[in-house]
């Protein structure tokens, strides 16, 4: 995003919308494959936007411009195309269908007001796809269903149109059929063939009218005329709950005018859709906003991108107000400290305002609310911060954002590469929420948390396209250390030759303690042995010896060190040579008693269609699981609770994910420390 040409040839310019009413924000929503890029581009062609249609293949498509979509041939980030339809601006939001990169989905999801659900005509409906589905249903998001493809030599409207309706259920009801070689309106058409389809599509409208008196009416025979019947139908899908479906082909042109006039005639304005919930950046709840241009002005980043001749690109989603150039602007980012965001609160300027076309920006003057566009160069602006009046700083709610659970350990090649590293993993961290950035101390490596392996491709491809040579090792597991049995521990630090010297011993006992209880220390020095001033340093060189491991070099816990005795010099005794012999007390209790390693556990939640659940339950238990339950999450749905090895963990996301045709997802939180099996632990040391 941010370059200010085109290879495939604009002829229509940016306009601005004035009026919130003549604005439709729809998200592309379907798997990976279904045709959702390729529709948008018949879409901008149809409409004056493109010359000519590019081609996904050739990588020549507006909504696919970054090198890695290109690469793969699939959508990997979130992209926008506007285009005018009878006095409507439609901003089509194209999100990728693959699994890894349900975070760009929910982006969309965010900055949209409908989703136009695209599914292939010759692949019909797969798990993945009533996932995508039950993803739009979580967010109340109001939906319509395009069967696209239909030019394929394996298409079947008919049948895909019936696999939508047994997949999604209720109230998914064609709103056209295929007749010919065109489709046939089941609002208007009186031609018999099709009485038994449109009385369904009219019944299923009437039954979310306001007025309760229309289904007898109809039921009597009075004929309901067709511009109650679009007002219902904007009413219905506004309210998620009835979802027309329209067969389209992007290569034909086969139903492009009619779902353009669809979207701009029965899809939810902003001025429908309910907003999200706004605080004050000290949380004081604020009223719920309005999608009103002269309101206080609150937008949100919805995608951050980096591009390397304007910089960073902030996509941003206008909630209420007006955004104009040349003004100031309050940057606010809190709550994701977890992933690397600090909390930030920036004054800035707004530069000039964009109207986005894919990767191409088109300034326009002013961007009201409930529209799209795009800022440049405001340098603190990350995904999901809010940009408002530096009068009245807000806060909008944020979305809900998966967590990454594949690591991926990288290592620069070279020393020149580490500051290329650093920095590039910085605009990373900025743009994309679902990449977690972990420095771990235990075991010196840095990883990176990816949604799946696509993910963490496309991560590794824009870190060397940033000048980063980078590397990938096995990640390790941080292990602890403990105790199994008490044991008994002589430490004598005596050093003698030349200058001052250096005099302590001392004598401990090393008790193991139940797991989560960390570390105790007992004086029990009796006759001042050791004298009183020198036994916290005995303590403190304990605690050091524990940080920095013992046989196999990992932190020991949950023991209890007991000093019993230990003598003493009156002048060569000092803190440093009893914080020595304190360490030298426990490394000799390690080498006289028995340790044992402890490897982390998680306890895991997994969502699976039943279909799966054996399939499942037989994995964890190879991964050394313990299954603590499942219960029956929703109809076809199954939650299975259960503690795992983090060992065994490390690649889960990607191998449930087979397991599961995709439909399965996880979430993990660390529980405690448990023994390493003896045939793990020696392969440890």
């Amino acid at each position: 995003m941010g370059s200010k040409h085109s290879d495939n040839g604009h002829s229509a310019g940016a306009v601005a919308v004035d009026d919130p009413a003549k604005v439709r924000n729809v998200v592309l929503v379907g798997p990976s494959g279904s045709g959702k890029t390729t529709l948008a581009e018949a879409l901008l062609a149809s409409t004056g936007v493109l010359t000519r249609p590019g081609s996904v293949t050739e990588g020549t498509t507006v909504c696919d411009h970054d090198p890695a979509a290109v690469r793969q041939q699939r959508s990997v980030g979130l992209a926008v195309a506007p285009v005018q339809h009878g006095g409507v601006k439609i901003n089509l939001i194209d999100t990728p269908g693959y699994a890894d990169f349900v975070g760009e989905l929910r982006a969309g999801l965010r900055a949209a007001d409908a989703a136009l659900f695209v599914v292939s005509a010759a692949e019909g409906v797969d798990p993945a796809t009533i996932s995508l589905w039950e993803e739009c249903a979580m967010v109340g998001m109001p939906r319509a269903v395009v069967v696209a493809r239909t030019d394929h030599q394996r298409a079947d409207v008919l049948t895909g149109i019936a696999s939508c309706q047994e997949a999604f259920g209720a109230g998914v009801v064609p709103l056209y059929l295929p007749d010919g070689d065109g489709l046939v309106n089941l609002l208007t058409t009186d031609d018999p063939r099709f009485e038994e389809q449109r009385n369904a599509l009219i019944e299923g409208i009437i039954a979310e009218s306001e007025d309760e008196t229309l289904m007898d009416r109809y039921l009597g025979g009075e004929e309901v005329d067709q511009a109650t019947l679009i007002a219902d139908l904007e009413t219905a899908v506004a309210r998620g709950s009835f979802h027309p479906v329209m067969p389209v082909c992007a290569l034909t042109g086969l139903g492009l005018p009619e779902l353009l006039d669809g979207v701009a005639r029965a899809f939810p304005s902003p001025l429908e859709h309910p907003l999200p919930e706004v605080t004050g950046v000290d949380g004081i709840p604020q009223p719920r906003l309005e999608a009103d241009p002269n309101g206080p002005l609150v937008a949100e980043v919805v995608r951050t991108a980096v591009d390397s001749y304007v910089g960073r690109v902030s996509l941003v989603r206008v909630f209420s107000g007006t955004l104009r150039p040349e003004r100031p602007v309050h940057v606010s980012g809190h709550g994701m400290a977890d992933r690397g965001h600090e909390d930030h609160d920036v004054d800035e300027r707004v530069a000039h305002v964009y109207s986005p076309l894919g990767a191409n920006l088109r300034e326009v003057p002013y961007c009201v609310a409930g529209d799209l566009c795009a800022l440049t160069k405001l340098g603190s602006a990350e995904t999901g911060d809010t940009v408002s009046a530096p009068e009245k700083p807000l806060l909008v709610a944020p979305w809900e954002m998966p967590e990454p659970l594949l690591p991926v350990a990288v290592v620069p090649r070279s020393r020149s590469d580490e500051d290329n590293l650093a920095r590039n993993l910085g605009k990373l961290v900025a743009g994309d929420p679902t990449l977690r950035l972990e420095r771990n101390a235990e075991t010196h490596q840095l990883v990176l948390w990816c949604m799946g392996e696509a993910h963490a491709d496309v991560v590794l491809a824009r870190l060397r396209a940033g000048g980063a040579e980078v590397d990938t090792e096995p990640v390790r597991v941080a292990l602890r250390e403990t105790f199994a049995v008490q044991a008994k521990g002589h430490g004598r630090h005596v050093k003698q030759s030349g200058g001052h010297g250096q005099y302590a011993v001392c004598d401990i006992v090393v008790d193991p303690l139940p797991r989560g209880s960390g570390f105790e220390f007992v004086d029990r020095i009796v006759g001042g042995a050791v004298p009183h001033q020198f036994i916290p340093s005995v303590e403190k060189g304990v605690r050091a010896q524990l940080e920095r491991g013992l046989q196999g070099g990992h932190p020991v816990v949950d023991v209890r060190v007991t000093l019993v005795d230990g003598k003493a010099h009156s002048v060569d005794s000092s803190d440093a040579a009893f914080q020595t012999a304190g360490a030298l007390a426990l490394k000799d209790a390690a080498t006289t008693g028995r340790t044992c390693l402890l490897e982390p556990l998680d306890e895991v939640t997994v969502r699976l269609p039943d279909d799966h659940l054996g399939t499942v339950l037989g994995d964890l238990s190879s991964r050394r699981g313990r299954v603590l339950g499942t219960e029956a999450e929703s109809p076809g749905y199954t939650l299975i609770r259960a503690e795992v090895p983090a060992t065994e963990l490390l690649r889960y996301a990607v191998e449930l994910r087979s397991l599961t045709s995709g439909t399965g997802t996880y979430t993990r939180r660390f529980s405690r420390y448990d023994p390493l099996p003896q045939t793990l632990a020696t392969q440890a040391k």
